[in-house]
């Protein structure tokens, strides 16, 4: 067995040579597990333990290296949500009231992930979006450090911040 207290590095910084590579798969969900056991493909017992907060696995990483193998993290790809929101006010908006119902939120490109859920992908249908379904690698999360915040009308919301904001963005662009 294998025991990882600390991500070596990142194969797109990394030169591994000839090594032979053995992949760890996980799904995306336990990326940001601090404790686990797993096999990789090749059948390497490994146990990760992550003693820092905010450590987290990323697609590519680097578990172990020899001079002849390394063990590098695969996140499988799932159905997936997809949206490509057409402009600023619109990608804050939806960002907002996913998260609001405190779902995952990856980002890539100009494009929303999140792990397919049937009621979801109904809701954003009915509220004007255009949901894809698509079998993707959910990789970049969306990391939000949210303060607790109330339900209420208040005028000083985040949503309202928000929309003020991406107004003004939309605003400044001449659209």
């Amino acid at each position: 067995m294998i025991l990882v207290n600390q991500i070596i590095g990142n194969h797109a910084d990394t030169v591994l040579g000839d090594r032979a590579i053995d992949l760890l798969e996980i799904e995306w969900f336990e990326s940001t597990k601090r404790i686990q056991r797993k096999t990789t493909a090749h059948g390497q017992e490994i146990a990760i333990k992550f003693m820092r907060e905010g450590q987290r696995l990323r697609q590519d990483d680097i578990l172990y290296m020899d001079d002849a193998k390394a063990v590098l993290v695969h996140i499988k790809p799932c159905d997936a949500i997809v949206l490509s929101p057409a402009n600023m006010l619109e990608m804050g908006t939806v960002c907002y009231e996913i998260g609001n119902k405190h779902l995952p939120l990856f980002i890539e490109d100009d494009q929303v992930m999140m792990p397919f859920e049937h009621p979801m992908f109904r809701w954003l249908e009915a509220s004007g979006y255009r949901p894809e379904k698509q079998f993707r690698q959910l990789l970049n999360l969306l990391k939000s450090n949210v303060e607790p915040h109330g339900h209420g009308g208040s005028e000083n919301s985040l949503f309202n911040k928000i929309i003020n904001l991406a107004s003004q963005v939309s605003g400044s662009n001449g659209r």
